[in-house]
């Protein structure tokens, strides 16, 4: 199968957004957001991610380091026409944010994390799960699909029934993959494995968005990213949404807060550069 291109990428000012889909999923998830960003006048990079929005041989050809590959890539993109890159993510997109943050330190600016998720255990996720870790490399494991059911993430009803009409028609381009195969899970652990131990690396300032009744992630997943960030950490509990905070009912709060991290940063950027011109 032809990959086709799905980046999304709006032109604005020197502040840059690069924000990252989550696990099968695709960058229309953070369309509600891009677009708000980019009417406020801001550069907005949504990229697709190696293997994504396609199908499963594709994303299963891929595995966390060609995902970060795609993430890095954009932000040396990005680094080129901006002074100051937030990197974001929804879900796993929020884990890559991190672990890109840690590796990059230089880089990235500021961090918006909206529902990270280290963990599977929301309160619509089998209690069963967790057993899969043990037999991953069985017959059985190597066949598992983590199939999204009921309420696909989604708090807001009219956006729940666009959703799944999206992915009964098999579009995977439009709202991912329905059933994300055992070894891209597998591949997700590694990066998370990884990321856990770099997030006291992690010295920018952070917004971390999070539904207090997320059905995929539950609120300690927040609180663990919280409790381990080595910088500000500006956490905002919704008390109204499901997993996919950006496109369900209260995403207007996380555009909102969003460009207030955005604004922050601009002021604390000023004083450095008066400093810079008076050293000159």
């Amino acid at each position: 199968m032809t990959m086709r291109d799905f980046n999304v990428r709006l032109a604005g000012d020197r502040t840059g957004f690069l924000l990252i889909h989550g696990l099968g999923g695709t960058p229309t998830e953070l369309r509600f957001v891009a677009r708000a960003l980019h009417r406020a006048g801001h550069t907005v990079h949504c990229p697709q991610l190696a293997g994504h929005c396609a199908g499963e041989a594709e994303i299963l050809a891929t595995g966390w380091r060609d995902w970060t590959g795609s993430v890095f890539e954009e932000l040396e993109r990005m680094r080129g026409i901006c002074d100051t890159v937030i990197v974001g993510g929804l879900s796993m997109g929020a884990v890559l944010a991190l672990h890109v943050a840690a590796q990059r330190p230089d880089q990235v600016d500021g961090l918006a994390l909206y529902a990270p998720t280290f963990r599977y255990d929301g309160w619509s996720i089998p209690r069963y799960a967790f057993l899969l870790k043990w037999v991953i490399n069985t017959p059985f494991g190597r066949r598992y699909r983590f199939v999204e059911r009921e309420p696909y993430g989604l708090k807001d009803t009219r956006t729940r029934a666009l959703v799944v009409s999206s992915l009964a028609s098999g579009d995977s381009s439009e709202a991912g993959l329905l059933g994300t195969p055992s070894g891209s899970l597998k591949e997700m652990w590694d990066l998370i494995a990884v990321t856990r131990r770099e997030l006291a690396q992690v010295k920018c300032p952070a917004l971390l968005v999070h539904p207090r009744e997320d059905d995929i992630a539950d609120l300690s997943n927040a609180f663990e990213i919280q409790r381990k960030l080595g910088g500000l950490v500006d956490a905002v509990i919704l008390d109204d949404s499901y997993h996919l905070v950006t496109i369900d009912q209260q995403h207007e709060i996380v555009i909102e807060r969003s460009l207030a991290l955005a604004d922050r940063l601009a002021k604390a950027r000023v004083p450095a550069l008066l400093q810079i011109v008076a050293a000159e």
